[in-house]
């Protein structure tokens, strides 16, 4: 029976019990036909049998805050983005000025737009129990390397190395992108985050190459030349994490996943540096929240009196600050994975190479002097310098003339069939013929 009225339905429903009463109508058989109570069968007797809408039916629902923004909110979820903290402060920069209750529940609804994803089950072993470590104010910070697939403005797609550094005692925490995860971007990622975080007595890593070379039979690391001196002249120690023991630095870790689950996802930049100033950006609003380790907000707790600061002025610094590159013969120096051109001008074998945001300076290693500068952007294209030839320069041709090959003909002409020929002349002969 149905459920919902309407007034053909009452209708028909009474010409049935009236064909099968002999015209009467008994509203107890009315009632079962329509399948509602009796009580109800005897209101709808004293309205005359005719259905009156509910009060509420034509009253215009009323609009919901987040109404407008649910074509922004849907996107995202095709997107693959689901964490509603992500979602909220995308849809507040929009002007969205309700609550985060109301966008859960609305994001509980369209998870079935989400594309099906195929996860891989590992067995659950048991590690036994253990006591997580603490360490002083400004004693430790943790360090690691992040692998992330971001999306440009134009829809092209880049894989990158994310630097990420922690300070253990109050999760106060930076990252920065490079194109690559060499050591030179190592230093020059440490440094950035010892300018802004200080530098601790010692760091917490990985047994990366860049760092050791090996660990020898007593269990001493072998440093990697450069990381070790790097380290005296920075002035602080460092301490390798257990071999496929992820919980030892499971700070980093997890900021590597939140910024893979938060910071990069439904985000789109210009270039590196527009990536990296978000970065910044979002390490500044983050810094100032309130986490849950600490239960307080860690650029307020975060220790400054224990810290060394980094002496930018140090000459000592000068070579991590601004690396040294040598000159190529057609006029191009190496940085971070890609070319950067040097005009005619310039006589020297060697440049000092410096990224200051989205410009590239070459300066002169001996007087200090600007050569020139190049924008900084994600292509891997050779950047050309204005007169880096020059008019008379003469393109690059073969060390060698190429000339063409003629095929002699040999005097002699040798077979290793030739021993199977026969001489007609001769077997005639002596055949007497």
């Amino acid at each position: 029976m149905p459920c919902v009225l309407t007034q053909d339905i009452v209708t028909e429903a009474i010409k049935k019990v009236k064909s099968e009463n002999n015209g009467r109508l008994v509203l107890s058989s009315l009632a079962r036909e329509l399948g509602i109570t009796y009580d109800r069968a005897r209101t709808l007797k004293e309205h005359g049998f005719k259905v009156i809408p509910h009060g509420n039916k034509d009253r215009a629902k009323k609009k919901k805050k987040i109404t407008e923004y649910e074509g922004d909110i849907l996107s995202l979820i095709k997107g693959g983005v689901t964490n509603s903290e992500v979602i909220y402060e995308r849809i507040v920069k929009l002007g969205y000025i309700g609550g985060k209750t109301i966008l859960k529940e609305f994001i509980k609804e369209n998870l079935s737009l989400l594309p099906a994803q195929r996860k891989e089950i590992t067995p659950i072993t048991d590690i036994g129990r253990a006591r997580r470590f603490t360490t002083a104010p400004g004693e430790m910070f943790q360090m690691d390397w992040g692998f992330i697939w971001v999306e440009d403005s134009i829809g092209r797609t880049w894989r990158c190395a994310c630097f990420a550094m922690c300070c253990h005692y109050c999760g106060l925490r930076y990252i920065e992108f490079f194109p690559s995860a060499r050591q030179e971007n190592l230093f020059i990622g440490m440094l950035h985050a010892f300018a802004l975080m200080g530098i601790p007595k010692y760091v917490y890593t990985d047994n990366m190459k860049s760092v050791v070379i090996k660990r020898l039979e007593d269990g001493s690391p072998l440093w990697n030349t450069e990381y070790e001196e790097f380290m005296r002249v920075v002035g602080f120690e460092t301490r390798l994490a257990k071999i496929a023991h992820a919980w030892s630095k499971g700070q980093v870790e997890k900021l590597v996943h939140y910024v893979k689950n938060n910071f990069i996802v439904g985000r789109t930049f210009l270039n590196v540096t527009d990536l990296n100033e978000q970065a910044i950006e979002w390490c500044r609003v983050k810094n100032s929240k309130e986490t849950n380790k600490t239960d307080c907000i860690p650029s307020l707790i975060h220790p400054t009196e224990p810290l060394n600061t980094l002496n930018v002025k140090d000459e000592r610094l000068r070579n991590y600050i601004f690396p040294i590159r040598k000159v190529s013969w057609d006029g191009y120096v190496t940085y971070e994975g890609r070319l950067f051109g040097l005009p005619l001008t310039y006589k020297g074998k060697t440049v000092c190479v410096s990224r200051d945001g989205s410009t590239l300076k070459l300066i002169n290693p001996k007087t200090g002097e600007l050569i020139y500068t190049h924008s900084v952007d994600w292509s891997k294209k050779a950047k050309v310098a204005i007169g880096q030839w020059g008019e008379n320069t003469l393109e690059e041709k073969p060390s060698a003339p190429v000339t063409a090959i003629a095929r002699v003909e040999s005097a002699r002409s040798f077979s290793r069939f030739s021993r199977f020929a026969i001489d007609n002349k001769k077997v005639g002969s002596e055949n007497g013929l």
